[in-house]
């Protein structure tokens, strides 16, 4: 990758984005764990969170190895997460899927702009679809739970 595209991929946006992690520590309080790995770069992500009456997430926590695209998809995903249950959280994984592809429109989450540079970049797609991957299966254990 040359300079000057590494300088657009890693904007002061993508890398303040990365920074905001540190907002959202990985709580083994919590009680669900949702792990997911990349196959195409090898970044893995933690998530712990708890669900509410309505099976809807309340609280997150997240411990990232990634680059910095998957840190800043990582913080888009815990900014917005929050009220949010399986289905919706499901739902937003295939669209954000889909878009990243090139086979859909942008998804309905909000901040998902700021990462959309990376969508050039395939090597990074697995990396940002982490956080969502990890809260299905968190969220596949609160289901089972009750």
């Amino acid at each position: 990758m040359a300079s000057g595209t590494a300088e657009k991929l890693y904007s002061p946006t993508i890398l303040g984005l990365a920074v905001e992690l540190a907002r959202y520590p990985l709580d083994t309080n919590l009680p669900f764990l949702g792990r997911a790995r990349s196959q195409s770069c090898g970044s893995s992500l933690s998530l712990s969170l708890e669900t509410d009456d309505n099976d809807t997430i309340r609280a997150l926590g997240m411990q990232v190895s990634a680059c910095a695209i998957g840190q800043a998809s990582a913080a888009i995903f815990a900014r917005h997460a929050i009220g949010l249950d399986a289905a919706a959280i499901g739902q937003a994984h295939a669209a954000i899927a889909h878009w990243l592809e090139g086979e859909g429109p942008a998804p309905n989450w909000p901040d998902i702009d700021l990462i959309a540079p990376a969508r050039a970049y395939p090597a990074r797609h697995g990396a940002m679809l982490l956080p969502w991957k990890a809260a299905e299966v968190a969220l596949s254990k609160a289901g089972a739970a009750r």
